[in-house]
């Protein structure tokens, strides 16, 4: 099937070309969305007569991504979800999760203009590219955490698996000295035990000087 292409879209051409396309991808994809039209002559007459206020419109609409993008570039969302020791979360972070965030951070942006691979399963700092129009993008770091102090451990550069290995030295700190203060109290014990033995050894001499004398 023809259509002709009322923007740019990516891998497939720019905004007046005439392609050729799947049916289903025309019909439920470029068609609905208003990027292109069936490439009959009527469509490409009425392009052509509108081709000034398109390419002006398309301009416009640039100019305001191109703004965004730049204060979208690098925007850290943190998103908090539960999740095990190992870092796999019990769930996933979709782009409609992203789209919350962002929200939150003032921004309006629709889920469908955040493009990911795939569904988001562990804890950590993800990069999510964000199409804000044909021809501009922006890339934001979404903060995958447990809670806000573990989001700003993972800004600061540590992983999860770095968390935990701190979290084991300082338990096993903890006990080594626990078990220092032990040492310490037993040794202590038996100072004064053996400090205790002259005491006990000159009473004995005493009284048997006294029993001697009373003979």
């Amino acid at each position: 099937m023809q259509v002709i292409l009322l923007e740019r879209v990516a891998k497939l051409g720019q905004m007046g070309d005439v392609v050729d396309v799947k049916p289903g991808y025309a019909r439920n994809f470029l068609l609905p969305q208003g990027k292109a039209k069936s490439a009959s002559e009527t469509n490409i007459a009425a392009f052509e007569s509108e081709k000034a206020k398109l390419e002006a419109h398309n301009l416009e609409t640039k100019k305001e991504a191109d703004a965004l993008a730049s204060k979208l570039n690098g925007q850290k969302l943190t998103i908090i979800r539960s999740a095990s020791d190992t870092g796999a979360l019990y769930g996933s972070v979709t782009p409609r999760d992203a789209a919350d965030a962002a929200i939150e951070a003032g921004f309006t942006i629709d889920r469908k203009q955040f493009s990911l691979k795939s569904p988001i399963k562990e804890l950590g700092l993800h990069e999510i590219e964000i199409k804000l129009h044909p021809e501009v993008s922006a890339v934001v770091i979404v903060n995958v955490a447990r809670s806000l102090e573990e989001a700003e451990l993972q800004a600061s550069g540590k992983s999860i698996q770095d968390l935990a290995a701190e979290q084991e030295q300082e338990a096993e700190f903890e006990i080594a000295e626990l078990f220092d203060d032990i040492g310490s109290a037993a040794l202590d014990d038996d100072d004064l035990e053996i400090n205790d033995e002259p005491e006990a050894v000159a009473d004995s001499v005493s009284e048997t000087s006294a029993e001697n004398k009373s003979e």
